[in-house]
């Protein structure tokens, strides 16, 4: 995942320590694949390889192996990260050639969808674990598009929104801040600037900011379903317009705002949505007073960016063994362990222990109930964009710009952003992506 939470490199462990003091747990980061470079230390020979594009600084990589060595008790394992590009390089090559020393695989969902053709069908084992809470939408993106399971969800991570209790007041009247609409958001925007004589909403549109994933995984999925089929849609305009009327009624300082953790514990805003790692130091100094709730719901329901780990196994590899492993870092217990010591979210079904950092508990119960919500649409980050990535992100930002920023007509706009969108992902020849239906072998089309 390329956003990064600072410009410097900074572990998982040491953000929960900025916000929650150096004793504390870990927490997310926006960059969740770390440095670059395979490591081949732990295990031993002959041990089983666990190849991965995670927890690859030395201290979360470490971490992480004295999970393996606590958990996992029936097979000796050997963790070994490095960069995607290495990743599925040494996979597809052993798959191909034939001789697979590689027993079981972690990445990111977009890290492991070029390598569905070389995984294993893990239907079987998915069975076995009807019953650890997985969510049937991780289910289904597990499938890779196809038919069949080709990963277990691992880990996740998503976006929230931190809300200061002293701006619940001017909450509309019979809204519920955990269910919120976009419509209930808006008004709670316009009441709490009456009020305060200020805006007190912000938004991460800093030129670091995230801001470009609001708009791919919840803005445009809540209004219009999918995220580029329905780009240029009359939902999509309608969805714009929003933008523009809840931008309006936004601190203008926003701009300024690559995360909305300090601006929040600055009191400078009280309401704001942004990725779950950049908002760990907002309630630092009095988590009483503090809520994260899940995001607001528009007319096709809840949409929310998840991001989503899994495993899998390379063709030609042991599935038994690689099921044992999979298996032991499935239990609850063991993913706390994770999210305690790097700082993923369980995918299981899994109760928070009461010794968690105030910051990872609040977020906890807003990421299980964005989660849960019944009306729940599942939206992810572009797949299989590599290098293109950027550009992508660019028009959504474009998009932004000048439709909130300069008000210019978003069907304008949105017409001629589509026509840029459209040439990058004929160049790049990519399916679609959740929300948006995925045909394998199929290039996205911009509606």
């Amino acid at each position: 995942m390329p956003e990064s939470f600072y410009t410097k490199r900074i572990s998982r462990r040491q953000a929960l320590q900025i916000g929650a003091g150096v004793t504390a747990a870990p927490f997310l980061m926006g960059s969740l694949s770390g440095c670059s470079g395979a490591s081949t230390s732990g295990g031993g020979a002959g041990a089983f390889s666990f190849l991965s594009t995670q927890f690859t600084p030395v201290e979360e990589k470490q971490r992480f192996e004295k999970i393996l060595g606590s958990q996992v008790k029936d097979v000796k394992v050997s963790y070994n990260s490095m960069a995607v590009g290495d990743f599925t390089t040494q996979v597809t090559s052993q798959v191909k050639a034939g001789k697979v020393s590689i027993g079981m695989v972690g990445g990111l969902h977009g890290d492991l969808a070029p390598l569905a053709e070389s995984l294993e069908d893990l239907d079987s084992l998915a069975g076995q674990m009807t019953g650890s809470g997985i969510g049937d939408s991780l289910w289904k993106l597990a499938k890779l598009g196809g038919s069949t399971t080709k990963y277990i969800p691992w880990m996740q991570a998503t976006y929230v929104v931190a809300v200061h209790k002293s701006a619940l007041e001017w909450l509309p009247s019979g809204a519920d801040v955990k269910k919120l609409t976009y419509e209930q958001y808006l008004d709670w925007a316009i009441a709490a600037k009456k009020a305060a004589g200020k805006p007190v909403f912000g938004f991460p549109a800093g030129p670091k900011g995230l801001y470009h994933r609001f708009f791919q995984g919840f803005l445009l999925p809540s209004f219009t379903g999918g995220q580029i089929s329905t780009f240029s849609s009359p939902d999509a305009v309608q969805a714009w317009t929003y933008m523009q009327h809840l931008w309006a009624n936004m601190n203008p300082a926003s701009t300024n705002y690559d995360n909305l953790q300090e601006p929040l514990a600055r009191g400078e805003i009280l309401v704001g949505w942004d990725h779950v790692a950049r908002l760990v130091d907002a309630p630092k100094a009095k988590p009483d007073d503090w809520l994260m709730v899940p995001a607001p719901s528009g007319p096709k329901g809840l949409g929310y960016l998840l991001v989503v780990a899994g495993y899998g196994v390379p063709k030609g590899a042991d599935v038994a063994k690689a099921s044992t492993v999979i298996k032991a870092l499935s239990k609850p217990a063991t993913q706390i362990e994770v999210l305690r010591q790097n700082a993923f979210f369980p995918v299981v079904k899994a109760t928070m222990p009461t010794d968690l950092p105030a910051a990872v508990r609040l977020e906890a119960n807003a990421v299980a109930g964005q989660q849960s919500a019944p009306n729940a649409l599942l939206a992810l980050p572009p797949v299989g964009l590599g290098a293109k990535d950027g550009e992508v992100s660019q028009v959504f930002k474009d998009c932004f710009k000048q439709i909130c920023k300069e008000g210019k007509a978003p069907t304008v706009v949105l017409g001629q952003q589509a026509k840029i969108l459209q040439a990058i992902l004929d160049e790049v020849k990519v399916p679609c992506w959740a929300p948006d239906p995925v045909t394998t072998g199929k290039t996205c089309k911009v509606g």
